[in-house]
């Protein structure tokens, strides 16, 4: 399943940057141009994460962020204002904000903000138990693994790289990372150990014809991503 991100913004054009950079990363996108309409949104579909501008008609950001907060909503806000004062930062973080990113921005950093807090909320999901990443079900209580409807025998040590990769999507990890969280700093096996172990998952994830969800990035290690 696509990460699913709500846009609330009167800045038409901010909107539409916003929604053609964030499809083309492979987000699903919703948006909404005030303050009213988003807070209706979000009361009636759940949603990853919300960037959220601060000076709105009808009710303002600060306002919808409250009142989510309110009514138990937990998905990240990522707000965004043209005010770089203190006190406006701090009265959103007050407010329930998750981060803060002030009007111009440069679009790599607020990728880089939205992948963080998404990060943080699938770190999150480990406290209920599962983790899902594109048609890719991990459920971390039951050990269980589903591709679609398909359900995938692992064995734990291959369960558990899927669960570093699964908590960490779209980032790269470094071999040495992979290594040191699943085998340990001491550990003196082959050399291609992870090489191997990567091969049999994906062997395993793939088995009924299922797009390349692990994907090796030459020099620096392996990443969970859908793009082949």
């Amino acid at each position: 399943m696509r990460p699913h991100i709500a846009v609330i913004d009167d800045d038409e054009k901010i909107t539409a940057l916003l929604r053609r950079s964030l499809a083309f990363e492979g987000f699903e996108i919703t948006t909404a141009p005030d303050g009213a309409e988003g807070l209706k949104l979000l009361s009636q579909r759940q949603v990853d994460l919300v960037i959220l501008d601060v000076m709105m008609p009808r009710m303002d950001g600060w306002e919808v962020c409250r009142r989510l907060r309110e009514a138990g909503i937990t998905s990240p806000v990522l707000m965004l204002t043209a005010k770089d004062e203190v006190t406006d930062r701090v009265k959103g973080l007050d407010m329930g904000a998750d981060d803060y990113l002030v009007k111009p921005f440069a679009l790599e950093e607020l990728m880089a903000r939205v992948r963080a807090l998404l990060r943080r909320r699938s770190d999150k999901t480990d406290d209920i138990g599962y983790f899902r990443y594109d048609d890719l079900l991990l459920d971390v209580d039951g050990r269980e693994t589903l591709r679609g409807d398909r359900r995938i025998e692992l064995t734990a040590k291959e369960f558990d790289l899927l669960h570093l990769f699964m908590q960490n999507p779209k980032r790269v990890l470094s071999r040495d990372l992979i290594m040191e969280r699943i085998w340990g700093y001491d550990y003196s096996g082959e050399s291609n150990v992870l090489e191997v172990y990567v091969a049999m998952l994906r062997q395993k994830l793939e088995e009924s014809g299922e797009k390349r969800l692990i994907q090796t990035v030459r020099g620096a290690g392996y990443v969970l991503k859908g793009d082949s």
